[in-house]
């Protein structure tokens, strides 16, 4: 019994120190730090001793949003991942949320030592992609850029969400008053295992006074924007919308470099982790306990390339703002 609790206390010596040396052997002077204060939650990843650098906000947070803080952080920029929904003392569901939330995480950052308050960068995915854009355009004074992957040119009801309330409200509002946006009936399952969601979007994008109503007013955003979508998205039409968005920012003579970047053979998933292969191609839904399964569109090698050729671009983006 001893000779085994002494083997077993081995083996836990040696794995320990193989997790140190490997920690000590990934770990470049960076430690994220957990932000639970000033009302907002967030996890904060730069270098110690830099000071004045660009700072990203990685919008949703999660496994996605401290990736690319952690990846900034490396090249020595400040990254702030900051979910806004699902975990303790935050809304259950992403509807209704304030976009003061989101000012609050903004203000934090601008009196941090490391982070230069003038160059304050919101990043999103998909719907954090309009969520991204639209506060950009409603803090202009303090945010300095957008970049947003399979973005949107409008806002949503919270109903385009299966598992949000079946009432229609807003996604988000502005001092007590709801963001105008596109009224949607929740997407129904059909007699088939697979569901399609073009047609859903489209027909939002056609109430054509609505949605004009909808619009974010990228105008309004305050620095360079960058887009990202994949000619092929089958989750939503996101290569249209940024087409939109371009087309309001010649309306109205955007002041900053407009990027909108569309690669063909890529989907949704261009959003993901760059160095990470899609292969699975298809997602999975559930309406009213019914399991469907839905096409991201795209091809794995098509999807693959564009997140590698998008980072290049993102990190272009990023380091030629912080020379500036």
């Amino acid at each position: 019994m001893k000779k085994k609790l002494t083997i077993l206390f081995g083996v836990l010596i040696t794995l320990i120190l193989c997790y140190l040396v490997v920690d000590y052997a990934l770990f470049s002077g960076i430690r994220s730090k957990s932000i639970n204060e000033k009302g907002f939650q967030g996890s904060y990843f730069t270098k110690e001793n830099i000071e004045n650098k660009t700072a990203v906000i990685l919008i949703g947070g999660g496994v996605w949003g401290d990736y690319w803080a952690q990846e900034f952080a490396q090249k020595g920029l400040v990254g702030l991942s900051l979910p806004y929904s699902g975990k303790e003392n935050l809304p259950r569901l992403p509807e209704e949320i304030k976009l003061e939330y989101f000012e609050k995480a903004i203000q934090w950052l601008a009196q941090q030592k490391s982070v230069n308050p003038e160059k304050i960068v919101v990043m999103g995915a998909s719907r954090n992609a309009e969520l991204a854009l639209l506060i950009a355009s409603t803090y202009p004074e303090i945010t300095s850029g957008v970049i947003a992957y399979a973005p949107s040119s409008v806002s949503w009801s919270n109903t385009v969400l299966p598992y949000n309330s079946d009432t229609i409200k807003p996604s988000w509002t502005y001092q007590g008053i709801d963001v105008p946006y596109i009224p949607m009936k929740k997407i129904k399952g059909n007699n088939t295992s697979q569901i399609t969601f073009l047609n859903y979007w489209e027909d939002g994008l056609q109430k054509s006074d609505i949605a004009d109503n909808a619009a974010i007013k990228v105008e309004q955003i305050n620095g360079p924007i960058l887009l990202f979508s994949g000619l092929d998205d089958q989750v939503w039409p996101s290569a249209k919308m940024a087409h939109r968005i371009e087309e309001r920012l010649k309306k109205h003579h955007f002041n900053f470099k407009l990027q909108n970047v569309k690669y063909k053979n890529a989907g949704h998933l261009i959003s993901n982790i760059p160095e990470q292969r899609s292969e699975n191609r298809l997602g999975t839904l559930n309406i009213n306990g019914k399991t469907y399964t839905y096409n991201y569109g795209g091809t794995s090698d098509g999807d693959f390339k564009a997140k590698i050729d998008a980072k290049i671009k993102l990190t272009e983006y990023l380091l030629k703002l912080d020379a500036r």
